[in-house]
């Protein structure tokens, strides 16, 4: 079955205008739009509003779920759509930030998630047709929007229970496989995931991409990768450092990969100045109007926010630039007239090639330079009595310990194997790697997952947001 291609207008192909941007992004800054939010909440609209005809009899209130509002208020969201374009945005994200049945079901709107992206990045691609009759020289895209979710894979909702997850990596790849189908059905040129708080969400989403592409379903387009640091410290939610949260996204090989939300332009800059030293992708960055005051509002001007902006530019730190929380059409038309003279980012060389690059909340870098790189190998229950005993006991606390003792006396990566004949290895590994990721000192380091059961191999790097080392893969029975 040939792949599934809605060929954007002005190309002969979906081939074709992935091309166009790879070799536009090379020669210029790109634009993508604002918040989508502020704009729908300057609408005023009524829980009627939301609920429209179709849903005028939900169970649930819908007031808040803006996603729905291509059902609702098509026009309203075309017009947002359009009014970013004629301000200068190459890119327009869909109206589907929460478009995955997991932040869909506290509305009980589920059922119609396939359909709610479909429209939704329809609706985005009818604002870039029109806007292409208009400027016929300068073809507009459709980011097809991926939020992360409601939920995280690295952090427990339980105080008394550190190792539970509210969600597991297969049902976030189920979720974020249907948003995708919808996503590329209705035609998005860019699959752009974002506002990333938890790289284990964002690599199960960046996962589901991959499928529905080397499967042959659907043809390959440009994906962007957009991560949150959320305050200060520099790091995400789940407690990566920009580094290492691009470490453990980039065998997606995206196009672009950055910053957006959380933070102003002004905070952001030192890391996006990171991000950028780090990758040899294309770097994005989408900063929110300055910081929220004591309201939740945001004040930065368009033209303060322009000037902000202007410095990564003038710096030559991004290829795309646009606005997050509290942005509107004028922030970005300001952002456009100060920057589109700017010249782009020039990508350094991929670091990958020449050294083995690994991470856990913090990246590691190791190369012919380097010295031998210490395994903490206290952590497998084949070698060490005191572990091995700690794990059938169900003592994961103090097996714990362990990992943490490894960690403070020299271990760069720690190993972990539970290939015991009288454990169910699947969970065992499972519940540990989940407890080391809410302990920041074990979690710093890389781990290595040890089975010579690939289902156990699975079970832990479901549970790794940061790029471990596997030990090891048995070819023994063919590669298949």
């Amino acid at each position: 079955m040939a792949p599934i291609s809605t060929v954007p207008a002005g190309f002969e192909s979906r081939r074709a205008a992935t091309e166009y941007i790879e070799s536009e992004i090379k020669k210029r800054i790109m634009f993508l739009d604002g918040a989508m939010g502020t704009q729908i909440q300057n609408l005023r609209l009524s829980e009627e509003d939301f609920r429209g005809e179709r849903f005028k009899d939900h169970s649930h209130d819908l007031k808040g779920n803006n996603d729905l509002l291509v059902f609702t208020q098509p026009k309203a969201i075309y017009g947002i759509h359009r009014n970013y374009l004629l301000a200068g945005a190459d890119f327009v994200e869909t109206n589907t930030f929460s478009g995955t049945t997991i932040a869909q079901a506290d509305y009980g709107m589920e059922s119609v998630v396939y359909e709610l992206n479909k429209i939704a990045a329809e609706i985005a691609r009818d604002a870039c047709v029109d806007m292409l009759k208009e400027t016929p020289d300068r073809p507009r895209f459709v980011c097809g929007a991926i939020g992360p979710t409601n939920r995280t894979c690295s952090i427990s909702p339980s105080v008394d229970n550190p190792s539970f997850r509210n969600v597991t990596f297969d049902e976030l790849v189920v979720a974020y496989t249907e948003q995708i189908r919808g996503l590329l059905d209705g035609g998005s040129d860019v699959i752009l995931v974002e506002t990333i708080f938890d790289t284990l969400n964002a690599k199960a989403a960046l996962f589901a991409v991959d499928t529905l592409f080397d499967d042959g379903e659907y043809e390959r387009v440009p994906v962007f990768i957009s991560g949150t640091i959320v305050d200060m410290s520099g790091r995400t939610l789940s407690g990566q450092t920009g580094e290492a949260f691009i470490t453990s996204v980039a065998h997606a090989e995206p196009l672009a990969i950055g910053l957006n939300c959380a933070l102003g332009a002004n905070q952001m800059r030192p890391f996006v100045q990171n991000i950028a030293s780090f990758t040899s992708s294309y770097v994005i960055c989408y900063p929110n109007a300055g910081l929220p005051n004591t309201f939740g509002e945001y004040d930065e001007t368009p033209e303060e926010m322009a000037e902000n902006v202007s410095v990564f530019a003038r710096e030559g730190l991004v290829n795309i630039l646009g606005g997050c929380c509290g942005t509107t059409p004028a922030h970005i038309k300001a952002i456009y007239d100060a920057c589109k003279d700017f010249k782009p980012r020039v990508p350094g060389a991929d670091i990958r090639k020449e050294k083995l690059v690994l991470s856990g909340l913090e990246p590691l870098i190791y190369d012919e330079n380097s010295n031998f790189l210490n395994i903490g190998e206290r952590c497998n229950v084949a070698g060490s009595r005191k572990f091995a005993k700690h794990i059938v006991n169900g003592e994961f606390e103090e097996a714990l310990a362990i990992a943490r003792a490894q960690v403070e006396n020299g271990g760069q990566v720690i190993d972990i194997n539970m290939d015991e004949g009288m454990l169910d290895g699947v969970a065992a590994m499972t519940r540990f790697l989940n407890l080391i990721s809410t302990e920041p000192d074990v979690a710093k380091v890389p781990l290595m997952v040890d089975s010579s059961n690939f289902a156990v191999v699975e079970a832990g790097l479901k549970c790794a947001q940061g790029k471990c080392i596997v030990n090891s893969i048995s070819l023994k029975e063919g590669e298949e």
